[in-house]
């Protein structure tokens, strides 16, 4: 990993990760997520690529865009 994964953190990390996995099991574009979250499609890959913090509010919207719990989005990935 570089330098940039080190500063990143574990939250953000989760986040990233479970919000790639989940959108891809739905088969989603990350534009077809970002239309569902109403979000911006490079905020989407910015998010699954730790360039970007997301708000509390913002986590609730994937989620629901994602039919899951917040706390899917901040699961242990293991």
């Amino acid at each position: 990993m570089g330098t940039r994964d080190q500063t990143v953190g574990e939250a953000r990390r989760r986040v990233a990760e479970n919000l790639r996995r989940l959108r891809k099991e739905r088969g989603l574009s990350q534009e077809a997520m970002a239309e569902l979250a109403e979000f911006h499609r490079t905020y989407v890959s910015q998010l699954e690529r730790c360039v970007t913090n997301i708000s509390l509010d913002g986590l609730e919207r994937l989620a629901r865009a994602l039919s899951v719990d917040v706390l899917d989005l901040l699961a242990h990935i293991g």
